[in-house]
């Protein structure tokens, strides 16, 4: 890890503050969405949309923002998406001001355009370093997200009562925060990349997915989005309306958790020289099933910090496994390709996730909704299997 406090890794530390000030409106989003969907919905089984929805900008987004990207370049088109992530905090507030459902769910898409942006910068910190120091440069960008975790959830609990309408200031405290980061970013100098002098014939989607590697990359990413979705999306609703924890202790569950998925970043390079890919991906399914075990036997304030913790490192220990698996299933000039199938599927499914837990939460208790997750735990552990099974696992950088 060293190697990230050199003078080389100047750009991964100009991403890595302005992707976690930006970011800052996802744990803000997931711990207000909810609750103002609770309240503005036209059904209760709605309350999660806006956060279903801003998950499902997320996914729809992934191919303009790849492509804006190559248009404008790396540092215009995150302005771009950073300037809308703006105006959807100016829409939320104005929706919240006329009490509109409808306008509010908008919002959640905007917001998860801007999402969908952030996420692309961990391949614009890959490409701003040496190849053998992507995935250190990977983890550093990722791990800005504790930064988020905390400015977030704050966020929305000192602007709930900055106007007469709940919440309105939170979004405009939001907007601040991501136009600090937009000024960040202008620091950011865009590397100079060296064009393949080769090129194969692309591959298509098929036969990305014929490889049971691929596969499990697209199994690790679903699994962990879908999961932790679920699980989150529904811990607001389940401890502030349903067992009356305060939203104070919410707010720290939920920060705990944003904390915890990004913290394993820092020592990452070390856990995967140990285990390697494929037993972080072990150790992050250990996560989960311990998080599901906590979380049906204990629904106390300790009980959902403890399973909300767990459950953040579950995930961090499968999308990062992933992540570093995606590279090594694919050509060179396959890699937007790739890219675009697995944050697609991955962001799809996720959305469904969240969606779904709005449902679950009012229809089934919290323990039977802990017990379905064991379904995505099944998939993965399936994959893994058959790629073991059909000797195809690709070599992979373990720095």
């Amino acid at each position: 890890m060293k190697i990230a406090f050199t003078s080389g890794f100047k750009n991964v530390w100009i991403l890595s503050l302005s992707c976690a000030l930006a970011g800052s409106i996802m744990p803000l989003m997931v711990l207000v969405g909810s609750l103002v969907g609770a309240d503005l919905a036209p059904s209760v089984t709605l309350a999660t949309a806006p956060i279903a929805l801003m998950i499902s900008g997320t996914a729809l987004a992934v191919v303009p923002v790849s492509r804006s990207m190559q248009a404008l370049g790396r540092k215009k088109a995150l302005w771009l998406f950073m300037g809308l992530g703006i105006l959807g905090c100016a829409l939320a507030i104005l929706s919240l001001q006329l009490q509109s459902f409808i306008m509010f769910c908008l919002t959640s898409v905007l917001l998860g355009t801007t999402n969908t942006a952030l996420l692309q910068t961990r391949f614009i910190a890959m490409e701003s370093v040496a190849i053998e120091h992507s995935a250190t440069a990977a983890s550093v960008v990722m791990a800005g997200g504790i930064i988020a975790a905390f400015v977030g959830p704050e966020l929305a609990v000192m602007g709930s009562n900055l106007t007469q309408v709940g919440y309105q200031g939170s979004f405009l405290l939001a907007a601040v925060c991501i136009g600090t980061a937009a000024t960040v970013l202008s620091l950011f100098e865009p590397p100079k990349i060296t064009a393949t002098t080769i090129e194969n014939t692309p591959a298509s989607a098929a036969t990305l997915l014929r490889n049971p590697s691929f596969c499990l990359v697209l199994a690790s990413g679903v699994s962990a989005y879908v999961i932790m979705s679920f699980v989150m999306t529904g811990t607001p609703i389940s401890m502030h309306h349903f067992h009356a924890h305060s939203l104070s202790d919410t707010k720290w569950v939920i920060q705990s958790h944003v904390a915890a998925m990004f913290l394993p970043s820092f020592v990452a390079p070390l856990l995967f020289r140990h285990f390697k890919i494929r037993g972080m991906m072990i150790l992050g399914l250990v996560c989960y099933c311990a998080a599901i075990v906590i979380g049906f036997s204990d629904t106390s304030v300790s009980g959902f910090w403890l399973q909300l913790v767990l459950l953040g490192v579950g995930w961090n220990f499968l999308f990062v496994a992933g992540t570093s698996l995606l590279p090594s299933t694919h050509l060179q000039n396959d890699r937007f390709k790739a890219q675009a199938i697995n944050d697609f599927t991955v962001f799809s499914f996720q959305a469904v996730a969240a969606l779904s837990a709005g449902w679950a939460i009012n229809l089934i208790s919290w323990q039977q909704m802990l017990l379905s997750c064991l379904i995505p735990i099944c998939l993965i552990v399936a994959v893994l299997i058959w790629e073991a099974l059909s000797g195809t696992q690709t070599a992979t950088m373990e720095s």
